[in-house]
């Protein structure tokens, strides 16, 4: 049975996904994302965006997108 599953694995051919694909769909998504009102739709869109930017990228480039814009979140309550 896992002969079975390995080599129908082995016999699938990935598709390569370029990365300013990935950006141009995710830009698009969270234009969706900031347009609807239902927060169960945006969570659906949310975890799209999300799976499609994993695609491409790894864990460590979300992180370092992240970290200036906790910066900035930081400041601004720093501020308040």
């Amino acid at each position: 049975m896992s002969e079975e599953i390995s080599s129908q694995t082995d016999d699938q051919d990935f598709e390569e996904i370029s990365s300013d694909e990935v950006d141009r769909v995710v830009e698009i998504l969270d234009g969706l994302i900031e347009s609807v009102d239902s927060d169960n739709i945006r969570h659906y869109l949310e975890e799209a965006s999300s799976n499609i930017y994993y695609l491409v990228y790894e864990d460590s480039d979300l992180e370092e997108d992240a970290e200036p814009a906790a910066e900035i979140d930081d400041a601004m309550q720093d501020a308040a």
